[in-house]
């Protein structure tokens, strides 16, 4: 005799099988079934190599790769990657930021704990093999001002310790650790600028009206306007660095012009002259000179990410590098005679590979792949497409289609299969063109996976990102749904067959899409998405003091009574009885940014409504799971998720949970095997 179902589970058992396929209908596992199972730990556990550098001066070569099955910095003779050792010890979550200091032997690198953002940071003498922590200080988060050739012993460091919303700028001694103090933020500056000999030159200031003042020291020493950033371009108008001999300041500005252009400013005589602009998309990265810090290359990212060359010194160099292949190439680090460059290439279908490149002679020497357990697997193509929004903007968008719907490789569907809409975070962000992990594993799971850039994402000039202010939930999710639309007409899937996915942000549009929009979705996955816009704006980490003005004028101010009613209205929490299809929710414990409550108070609410919900908990993570086995636990538990909601294929659970830290306080019975790999890792936990 079987037991009776509670109402909780009887209707997310009418709500699963109402998500399945007729019979008679092939389905997404069906159709991908003749295409090789690519195995989540080759796309989400450790790269095997990654973020290839060089020291300044040559001598060594370094990477982030595994010990132990967390990710330490490695640095080998530049000659002899075979003699590589790890020259950190991090037993937790791996260090994934890291850079060469212009001090002989001496590297450094940023470490939080369990994802609270209070990074600090550590320099290595590779000689002792000594860690020193420069930032020793509680709840403070290091913010690395400036390093110089000309001083390369010290570093300049912002530190929070003093105000938890400042950050004062010190001199940091690599060898003792010992700091000086260069200026006391009083002031409340946002971020400073410093010259090669270590003098604050310019610095920013946020105003109340969400605008803000670029400032120059004066003569007496203290800081005057030089500058006016008006609201409408606080997102896409900023000082950059200056040339070595402080002659020069980079600046990115989009005042007077929709699209940012990159300009140089003569610090003397404040003359500007254009460097580079183009009427589609903002200006991006750049390449200098490493001996002058002159800007010789800047990139535009439109569809495709596109270097111009505006030294033509090197442009047979990017010429030879682009010739690598129909992907993307980006340079890693430049040794400071320019003799040497770390290179990494990467295409949709093709995970990043580091090659050197010896100048003089023009050669490229392939260095690793950083994961060759992808090599030769059915990675497919990404397609940039241009969706037409309902009032007539272009959202540039990428879609990727599972083998079984293009068999022609066309980037056209043959037929129709369930889809997955991923939604980026920011929203202050955007995606682009390139390899992705989540994108090729839905699709060799049997899905197409949409990719938009709605309204509010940057990149493509300051209207467009403007144009998103105060439309959370209202237009910037409206393109979305037009998006959706779009594939459907253009055959690539169909209207019940949808599933809206994502984080931080991209987790608010899945709960916006379950609550403000129940019918449109099959069923969502929100990875660290706010529920309460209320809660959310009164619980930001205080050295987002300079950004507050930006983010209440752009959502909503929740010192104001209309504020806090639009933020209401606008949160998925004061919508949470309209869930209707199924949900998984992902957090981590530690997240400074969109804090544990966010999940917790919609989980809540579901709960009290007798919604099925089902929820992930990671302790020892943050904003986002860095730790490779939580990553990989969660995406087996999301595999499975989809596959029950969109009919795709899933890799069993298996092994997947085993060294995570995952815990699902309450929906494990709603994901098939979920609650029996929960036991076996228990148990083998308490072994």
């Amino acid at each position: 005799m079987r037991p009776t179902p509670t109402p909780a589970i009887a209707l997310l058992s009418a709500i699963v099988a109402a998500c399945q396929p007729a019979h008679a209908a092939p389905t997404a596992a069906d159709r991908i079934a003749g295409t090789e199972l690519i195995a989540r730990d080759a796309l989400f556990g450790n790269p095997e190599r990654a973020s290839v550098q060089l020291s300044p001066d040559g001598k060594y070569l370094s990477w982030v790769a595994a010990v132990d099955g967390v990710l330490n910095v490695w640095v080998a003779p530049a000659d002899n990657p075979a003699q590589a050792k790890a020259v950190t010890q991090d037993k937790a979550r791996g260090i994934r930021s890291y850079f060469w200091s212009y001090n002989p032997d001496t590297l450094l690198y940023l470490r939080d704990s369990g994802g609270d953002e209070d990074f600090h940071l550590y320099a290595v003498d590779l000689k002792t093999g000594q860690a020193k922590d420069l930032t020793p200080f509680p709840q403070t988060t290091a913010q690395v001002a400036g390093v110089s050739p000309k001083h390369p012993g010290t570093i300049l460091v912002g530190m929070n310790d003093r105000d938890t919303k400042w950050h004062d700028i010190y001199k940091v001694d690599l060898a003792s650790g010992q700091r000086t103090l260069l200026e006391k933020n009083e002031s409340e500056i946002g971020g400073y600028i410093a010259d090669a000999d270590y003098q604050l030159r310019y610095a920013t200031r946020s105003r109340p009206d969400g605008g803000a003042d670029v400032l120059k020291r004066s003569g007496s020493g203290g800081w005057e306007k030089v500058e006016d950033i008006p609201f409408e371009d606080g997102l896409t108008t900023s000082p950059g660095g200056l040339t070595l001999d402080g002659q020069t300041l980079y600046f990115t500005d989009s005042r007077g012009r929709n699209t940012s252009a990159l300009f140089a400013v003569d610090v003397a005589s404040g003359k500007r002259t254009l460097v580079l602009e183009d009427a589609r998309a903002d200006v991006g990265g750049t390449l200098a000179d490493p001996k002058t810090g002159k800007v010789q290359a800047v990139s535009v990212d439109y569809l495709r990410d596109e270097w111009k060359v505006v030294d033509p010194s090197i442009r047979a160099d990017l010429e030879k590098l682009e010739a690598i292949g129909p992907g993307d190439v980006s340079v890693n680090t430049r040794t400071l005679d320019d003799k040497t460059w770390i290179v990494a290439y990467s295409a949709a279908e093709a995970p990043l590979v580091y090659y050197r490149y010896d100048r003089p002679a023009g050669t490229l020497t392939k260095l690793f792949s950083a994961r060759p357990k992808l090599e030769g697997k059915p990675l497919v193509p990404q397609w940039p497409v241009e969706i037409t929004s309902r009032d007539d903007k272009t959202l540039v968008s990428y879609l990727t289609l599972p083998r079984s719907a293009d068999a022609d490789n066309d980037g056209k569907a043959d037929a129709p299969v369930p889809l997955v809409l991923l939604v980026h975070g920011g929203p202050w962000a955007r995606d682009s063109y390139g390899y992705g992990g989540y994108n090729q594993w839905l699709a060799n799971r049997g899905y197409a996976v949409l990719s938009v850039n709605f309204r509010g994402s940057t990149g493509f000039g300051k209207d467009f990102t403007n144009a998103g202010n105060g439309e959370w939930a209202g237009k910037m999710h409206d393109d979305l749904i037009d998006a959706v639309q779009w594939a459907v007409k253009q055959g690539v899937t169909t209207e019940d067959k949808v599933a809206i996915m994502g984080g931080s942000y991209g987790g608010y549009a899945t709960l916006a899409g379950l609550t403000f929009t129940p019918d449109t979705f099959a069923c969502g996955v929100d990875i660290v998405g706010p529920s309460n816009l209320n809660t959310l704006l009164s619980t930001v980490p205080p050295y987002w003091a300079s950004f507050f003005e930006q983010l209440a004028k752009r959502m909503g101010d929740p010192r104001t009574e209309a504020g806090k009613a639009w933020l209401t209205e606008r949160s998925p929490l004061t919508r949470a009885d309209q869930i209707r299809k199924p949900l998984l929710i992902g957090q981590g414990a530690n997240d400074p940014r969109v804090k544990q409550d966010e999940s917790d108070q919609i989980v809540k609410a579901m709960t009290a409504k007798k919604i099925p919900v089902t929820y992930v908990l990671f302790p020892d993570e943050g904003h986002g799971f860095a730790r490779p086995e939580n990553s990989k636990a969660f995406n087996a538990v999301a595999e499975g998720f989809l596959a029950q909601c969109l009919g795709g294929r899933a890799e069993q659970i298996g092994e997947d949970l085993k060294g995570s830290s995952i815990s699902v306080p309450t929906g494990a019975d709603g994901v098939l095997g979920l609650s029996e790999a929960l036991k076996r890792h228990t148990q083998e936990v308490k072994k």
